[in-house]
């Protein structure tokens, strides 16, 4: 398998505190200083639910396992039903916290008081990683293409691989008259919406469509549901071609995506670049922590299909039992011991120790309401 180590909405948030790197330390702070529940630091027993990103599912699985190691008595459920279902899911009160590949917009955050109180809900980035285009075809293990390309295969209008527009990017590869299969997420996604974000920025002559969570209906293609489900669907059928969390491709051939006069291969590092340019957006309370992507981007070395997926928590929860419970697990995820486990299990690049300041303060508002 191979390793790799959002959207719209936002608000201040040092771009520099966004560089993905390994970081030191192994207490798991808080931010001021003192031991988290997450460490260790209080016993806590009880039940809580959340939904959202498949792509997060790996590292979900990762750490829930390792919350259950410092935290014995606490179980955390997650059903990776994707971004979409899982914000409707918090929001209608089924889940205590989301995962989503999508920062919630202004109506989302205005709706989420009905759950959360006055304060609403904010946002903690907990997973990063690049958005691999990924297809199988056989003896071809990398294509470059340009964004232009790109859209053109996705939207149906490039129908077979040795199609001049691929072939002239790609000199020496040999390239079948294979008929092109496009898989889009089933599913309401906000892998959907980062890649569609990715075209519509990069390719508006050939993406004419808008920046969507659900797949344009006027676009007939191939559907599957899920990360796993549109991976398993490509590896099945030769000529396919996807777009996924590049943590799940596995063997499936991927593309070096054109930016400025380079072809650039998905890697941490050069999804690190991008999100380290990211733009913060104005108008959101101070302690959320979403951004804007460049996507257009002409800098070297930048991946510029990349999704910061975030975890969507509540400012204040009905009961103390819910609100230390959710600040703990939400602690053991942006701590070093969670992004280490997640790393190991899903690929994704651990956050920087600005970013997990930053985080840790943000958690530490969590309260109760009333």
């Amino acid at each position: 398998m191979k390793k790799l180590s959002f959207a719209k909405s936002a608000v201040v948030l040092s771009v520099a505190a966004l560089a993905l790197s390994a970081c030191g330390g192994s207490n798991n702070p808080t931010a001021d200083g003192g031991e988290s529940a997450a460490a260790g630091g209080g016993e806590l027993s009880g039940t809580i639910s959340g939904g959202g990103a498949s792509s997060q599912e790996a590292a979900m699985t990762a750490w829930v396992d390792g919350f259950r190691g410092v935290q014995a008595g606490a179980t955390v459920q997650y059903n990776p039903v994707g971004s979409g279902s899982g914000r409707e899911g918090f929001l209608a009160g089924q889940y205590v916290f989301a995962g989503s590949d999508a920062a919630m917009d202004a109506e989302e955050l205005e709706s989420s008081q009905d759950q959360c109180g006055p304060n609403g809900a904010f946002h903690i980035p907990g997973y990063i990683s690049p958005v691999a285009v990924a297809f199988n075809l056989e003896g071809v293990d990398t294509l470059n293409l340009d964004a232009e390309t790109i859209a053109a295969i996705f939207t149906g209008e490039i129908t077979t691989w040795d199609d001049e527009a691929i072939a002239s990017q790609n000199d020496g590869v040999e390239l079948p008259d294979t008929p092109i299969t496009v898989v889009h997420r089933a599913d309401s996604s906000g892998t959907t919406e980062n890649f569609t974000d990715y075209l519509a920025a990069a390719a508006p002559e050939n993406w004419t469509y808008d920046v969507v969570e659900d797949w344009p209906e006027e676009i007939v293609a191939e559907n599957a549901q899920g990360t796993q489900g549109v991976v398993g669907q490509v590896t099945a059928t030769d000529g396919a071609i996807t777009y996924s969390d590049a943590s799940a491709v596995g063997d499936l051939g991927t593309v070096a995506v054109k930016v400025g006069d380079e072809y650039v291969p998905y890697s941490a590092e050069a999804a690190s670049k991008a999100v380290e340019n990211a733009n913060p957006v104005e108008g959101a309370a101070e302690n959320d922590m979403a951004v804007e992507l460049d996507r257009d981007t002409d800098e070297a070395g930048t991946y510029p299909i990349v999704l910061v997926s975030y975890h969507i928590y509540c400012n204040d929860y009905a009961d103390q039992e819910t609100a230390d419970l959710v600040k703990a697990f939400a602690e053991y995820v942006v701590s070093e011991d969670g992004q280490s486990t997640a790393e190991g299990s899903a690929g994704n690049a651990p956050i920087s120790e600005s970013l997990r300041e930053r985080a840790l303060e943000s958690i530490s508002g969590i309260g109760v309401q009333g």
